[in-house]
This record gives C-alpha cells, sequence and structure tokens, in this order.
C-alpha cells in the first residue's frame, strides 16, 4: 500500500511549521511517519529547504509533479483559485499526494493548512 503525504508551502517556510502540520495530519489519519512512503509536492517547490529537510528527516523521497500534471488530478476535494493563479494548479498537497500514491488513489485526510503551508494524505 502507498501511504504519501503531499505538501505544498509558500516560499522560505520553515521546516519546522512543515513538520508540524505534517505531524498532525499523520496523527488525525492515526499513523506515525514511518508508514509513509513518499512525500510529493509541485516541482516548483522540490528546492525548498522546509521541505527538503523532512524528507531527510523522515529518510523519504520528495516527489515532483509539474503544476499542469497536478492540474489533472482526480480526487481533489479542496480547489484554490489563488493557487491556481499563483502555480498553475488549483491544487498542490491533495494533488501531489494523489498523483504520488497511483492509480486508484484517495484522500485519507484532505487538505489542512498553517499560516504558510498545506499538507493531505492520499492512499492507494
Amino acid at each position: 500500500m502507498a501511504l504519501v503525504l503531499g505538501l505544498g508551502c509558500r516560499q522560505g517556510c520553515s521546516v519546522d511549521e512543515v513538520a508540524e502540520l505534517a505531524q498532525a495530519v499523520l496523527q488525525e489519519a492515526q499513523c506515525d511517519h514511518t508508514a509513509l512512503t513518499a512525500l510529493a509536492t509541485v516541482t516548483s517547490r522540490l528546492e525548498e529547504r522546509g521541505l527538503c529537510t523532512l524528507a531527510q528527516r523522515w529518510q523519504l523521497p520528495l516527489q515532483g509533479f509539474p503544476a499542469e500534471r497536478l492540474a489533472q488530478e482526480r480526487g481533489v476535494l479542496t480547489a484554490s483559485d489563488l493557487v491556481l493563479q499563483h502555480v498553475g494548479s488549483p491544487s498542490v498537497a491533495e494533488a501531489a499526494a494523489l498523483a504520488a500514491a497511483d492509480e486508484g488513489a484517495r484522500l485519507l485526510v484532505s487538505k489542512r493548512k498553517s499560516a504558510a503551508a498545506t499538507a493531505a494524505l492520499a492512499y492507494a
């Protein structure tokens, strides 16, 4: 089973903020980060220090998907016009989680937000 945490963030978002939000999403799903198979985001955020540091801490791959690919993802529950304007996809966290979890993926936890980050959990 693939269990993927999708992440989105503003430029410069701290690893502490990303990690706190990620832990909250995992706690909501009653699972630990050791159950994850990957972290996922939009390609334009693959170099974000907060996301990279969390992936290194948890020893997980950080997968990136082009905004055009994320915009086509079915199963997204929380779309945002603002995110579409800035990123090119109406969803980052949910769409990235679904894309990385692969065929037949479903959201276990829909998008949750902090001040500068978003996270969602998908499984397949």
